[in-house]
């Protein structure tokens, strides 16, 4: 019976781990803590894949160079390699996209695919993220099932960058979707909220509605001074 190693580390990953986990054959192992995924503890398993659904670490060059590592972005690669994916797709207006599994290589986001599932940008940044959690589940299973041979990634390369929290400060002169789509792709547990900071004040913005071209959202009122 082959074994599995699933790197994850947000609720809704972990939500869909619990159920493709006990629907597919194999044994099933879980890491939710970066210093748990060593060399040895790959090793001792001796997984069939090692799969990295949202994962926000390094994995040491030991394990992918030895395991079939497979990790999944948001984006129809090689457009969009590097970090911040959903924020750069949104920033840009782009409102589908798509997931790609891939083989892990040194080279970041830049390893051959296994599959590529298409994707609505649509909702909060939790909504999206849980989302794609749904669908990385589904790639999971048919990577398992079908065992595909990756393919190389062919077109023009196009690089994102990390953003910063300081980037989540809202730029002027937007328009009313733009604002829209810059609160919403920041809306997700550990994100910096997209924020207004002027005298000493700052301003965060959730939960943003777009109706009609009528925009409302959650504030929260932060006194600088006071912190």
């Amino acid at each position: 019976m082959n074994n599995y190693i699933v790197a994850t580390i947000h609720p809704w990953n972990i939500a869909e781990f619990k159920q493709y986990s006990q629907a597919l054959t194999g044994n099933w192992h879980l890491v939710t803590n970066k210093d748990d995924l060593t060399f040895e503890y790959v090793k001792n398993i001796n997984p069939e894949y090692i799969f990295f659904p949202h994962w926000s670490w390094l994995v040491p060059a030991a394990i992918f160079q030895n395991y079939c590592c497979v990790c999944f972005h948001m984006t129809d690669v090689p457009f969009g390699r590097g970090g911040s994916p959903l924020q750069n797709l949104l920033v840009r207006g782009i409102k589908k996209t798509k997931v790609s599994a891939l083989q892990m290589t040194e080279q970041l986001d830049a390893g051959p695919v296994y599959l590529k599932h298409p994707m609505n940008l649509t909702g909060s940044a939790e909504d999206i993220f849980k989302n794609l959690a749904k669908i990385t589940s589904s790639l999971i299973i048919e990577i398992c099932d079908k065992t595909p041979e990756p393919l190389p990634q062919s077109g023009e390369v196009v690089h994102f960058s990390r953003r910063t929290p300081q980037q989540s400060e809202i730029p002027e002169n937007l328009s009313t979707e733009q604002l829209y789509d810059f609160i919403r792709m920041l809306d997700a547990p550990s994100y910096p909220k997209a924020f207004i900071e002027k005298k000493g004040q700052r301003l965060e913005f959730s939960n943003a509605k777009l109706k009609n071209n009528q925009l409302s959202a959650t504030v929260n009122f932060t006194n600088l001074a006071l912190t």
